[in-house]
């Protein structure tokens, strides 16, 4: 019942800020899937699990448990940070970072306006570490940019078991 009530909440705020906002623009390169929201906002820092499997807790009778090995992927880091201002608009790649490996191929960069994305210049990827996904682009000076990383409508950023990431919201300003 708390699932379900987190669930309910983040997609009424999820839906508050799309409305308030406009349209939503999505870059996907994985393609569209059914829609998969998260619970809430990801924590700034998260400890990482040693492995991505459900048996690197106790034995648990074969029974999956709440852990971190079963717990969604979340945004340990970003760069440029979320929240900030005076970005370099010099900077040519958006990097975030999970606190699990990540399925290759998979991501959901999205948008509420056109205006608030930033120009891309090449296709997402992840790093060797299969954490880290890198979104080359062009940033503007002095402009306001707004990133969903998975949203309510795209979920395709998932750990290497297939569980889709908790939404997260990346908004900086460039000086």
């Amino acid at each position: 019942m708390m699932s379900w009530t987190k669930t309910k909440i983040a997609a009424a705020l999820v839906a508050a800020a799309m409305l308030g906002t406009g349209t939503v623009l999505t870059v996907n390169y994985a393609g569209a899937q059914s829609p998969k929201a998260g619970d809430a906002p990801a924590a700034e820092k998260a400890d990482a699990p040693a492995t991505d499997s459900p048996a690197a807790d106790a034995d648990n009778g074969g029974e999956e448990k709440e852990s971190l090995a079963t717990a969604p992927p979340v945004v340990v880091k970003s760069v440029p940070p979320s929240g900030t201002s005076g970005v370099d608009p010099k900077l040519t790649e958006i990097r975030v970072t999970y606190s699990k490996n990540m399925k290759n191929g998979t991501w959901s960069w999205s948008t509420w306006g056109e205006e608030n994305f930033p120009k891309t210049t090449g296709k997402p990827r992840y790093e060797a570490d299969k954490r880290t996904c890198v979104l080359p682009v062009k940033l503007e000076p002095n402009k306001f940019y707004a990133i969903w990383l998975n949203s309510g409508k795209f979920g395709n950023f998932k750990d290497s078991g297939g569980r889709p990431a908790v939404s997260y919201l990346l908004v900086f300003k460039t000086k």
